[in-house]
């Protein structure tokens, strides 16, 4: 099998597809002025705190308050860390009530585990987290557990004791240690005897911290996890010293951005290329692999093709396709994916698959058909919450075992956390998929106005990043002067008012000039471009 990982960079707009066998897996998106939070870890003041909610609303700096629910609560969290705190044993973790874990106006240090999504604030922990390639620090934790991905009981055991051993020494205040080292061990010593040696008998060890073992880390080598491990904490050094100067609202740790967060975390050895179509991107995820992985570096390239990246590869079309309601299989069966506040519901019928045996042979292949787009569709379009996925009646139970350990292995590849359960009495399947961010439709798309809200539009800001994709397009393809784009009022104004900084740069960067002409005529997801 075949991955690759495609970035297309544009002034305002960051896109990243996951590629497997000529079939797009995954789309990532990022606009500049709305970058998402989850990750990020902010100082925040309690606002009002709910007990029949059994939650707490928080200000973090948010355009809403955050969510903070009792159960996502470790200990209330102080700002300012005494000398000494970080050797203080954490509370346990008992249900409590949340007028008892917070107060109104106490300040808290709180990471995001959601999105605001909707009119939902984002949510929040106090169980703080920062990932790294292969390694995720967990400082008020004291375990080291092992991602369930990683099947091989050896391995799993050498994982979890070569952290458990690294993380006794590579504190905070012994970073430097690591790196002074260059985590480079005799073929007769370990990094764990290495850094013994090197640390000086003045060097005050930290309490221990905890880590969860990824994925990624599966056949590493120990240098590569100690480099990990400096790294972590380091980052979470800085956070304890901007939490104790930092103002309420303000952010003291971000995630990464969603070029190097892709090369984090979605490169794998099965992954051949990263092609980058932006030059300046490219170097800077090349730049930050050779210092991190320096193993991945070389398969990150700068794509300089004439035709788009994405048009290139058809993930341009792929995407269209993920915004419609029907999916056809192969075989002419079909899907038809419905997403809604409370759900997201997977209808599979037959259509114009007749079958060559009988009826039930000819519902059972449709059925492992579909539950295979079943799962692809909910990674690429990244579909969460509760999802109910009506499969055509089987009756062999054998036939039913098979379509959902078809659906189980299909899912395997999925970043996001899944559950699925058994058939149900009606002969539906129930799912869960966790979410963090809204899907894709949620991101590009809004309510249609013109049918009352009953349908979805592609929001102005979308169309006119498709406008400024079309007019490079057209101009690498084409001789012309200048252009003029018609298209309808509502997107124009957007493009003269809110996006007059990127026209001009878009003018600049391909030498030609550009006017906007709305039309009334024009529904908002459409728009033409004329070469003059």
């Amino acid at each position: 099998m075949t991955e690759e990982i495609l970035v297309n960079v544009t002034p305002r707009e960051t896109r990243v597809a996951v590629v497997e066998n000529g079939m797009l897996q995954e789309l990532h998106i990022e606009r500049g002025w709305r970058r998402g939070v989850v990750g990020n870890i902010y100082k925040g003041r309690v606002q009002r705190v709910m007990p029949g909610m059994q939650a707490a609303f928080v200000e973090i700096g948010l355009d809403r308050a955050a969510f903070l629910h009792a159960n996502d609560i470790v200990r209330p969290v102080p700002v300012n860390h005494g000398e000494g705190a970080d050797e203080a044993p954490l509370p346990p973790a008992l249900p409590r009530p949340i007028t008892e874990l917070v107060r109104e106006g106490q300040e808290v240090i709180v990471q995001v585990v959601k999105d605001p999504i909707g009119s939902k604030g984002a949510r929040l922990t106090t169980q703080l987290s920062i990932p790294s390639r292969y390694l995720v620090l967990l400082p008020q934790s004291r375990v080291v557990g092992v991602s369930a991905r990683i099947e091989d009981e050896a391995e799993r055991a050498r994982l979890k004791t070569l952290v458990s051993e690294l993380a006794g020494f590579a504190r905070p205040s012994e970073a430097a240690v690591l790196e002074s080292i260059g985590i480079a061990p005799l073929a007769d010593a370990t990094v764990a005897d290495l850094v013994r040696e090197a640390t000086p008998a003045t060097t005050k060890r930290g309490a221990e911290q905890g880590y969860i073992v990824r994925t990624n880390a599966e056949g590493q080598p120990a240098e590569a996890l100690a480099e990990d491990i400096a790294y972590l904490s380091r980052a979470w050094a800085l956070v304890e010293q901007r939490s104790r100067d930092a103002r309420v609202g303000a952010a003291v740790y971000e995630d990464l951005n969603l070029p190097m967060r892709a090369v984090r975390d979605l490169i794998r050895r099965d992954v051949e290329k990263v092609k980058v179509d932006s030059r300046e991107t490219c170097d800077k995820l090349r730049e930050f692999a050779a210092q991190y992985m320096p193993g991945l570096a070389e398969k990150i390239e700068h794509y300089g093709g004439a035709r788009p990246i994405f048009d290139m590869y058809g993930v341009e079309d792929e995407l269209q396709h993920a915004l419609e309601k029907q999916v056809p299989l192969k075989s002419g069966g079909y899907l038809v994916i419905d997403q809604t506040e409370a759900m997201t519901t997977v209808d599979v019928n037959t259509g114009s698959f007749l079958g060559q045996r009988n009826l039930e042979e000819t519902v059972y292949r449709t059925n492992l058909e579909a539950a295979q787009a079943v799962a692809r569709q909910l990674r690429l379009r990244n579909l969460g919450g509760i999802i109910i996925i009506d499969f055509i009646d089987m009756v062999d139970v054998e036939h039913r075992r098979q379509v959902l350990r078809t659906l189980e292995k299909s899912l395997v590849k999925d970043h996001a956390k899944t559950t699925v359960y058994d058939f149900s009495p009606l002969g539906l399947v129930e799912m869960t998929r966790k979410r963090t961010v809204e899907s894709l439709e949620r991101q590009l798309c809004e309510p249609c106005h013109e049918c009352g809200g009953r349908g979805m539009l592609k929001t102005s800001e979308t169309v006119t990043y498709e406008i400024f994709r079309e007019i490079t397009r057209a101009v690498r393809q084409f001789e012309a002067a200048r252009l003029l784009v018609i298209a309808s009022p509502k997107v124009v104004a957007r493009i003269t008012d809110e996006e007059s900084a990127a026209v001009a740069e878009l003018e600049e960067f391909l030498g030609k000039s550009i006017r906007f002409q709305p039309d009334e005529q024009y529904l908002q997801e459409q728009f033409d471009v004329v070469l003059l």
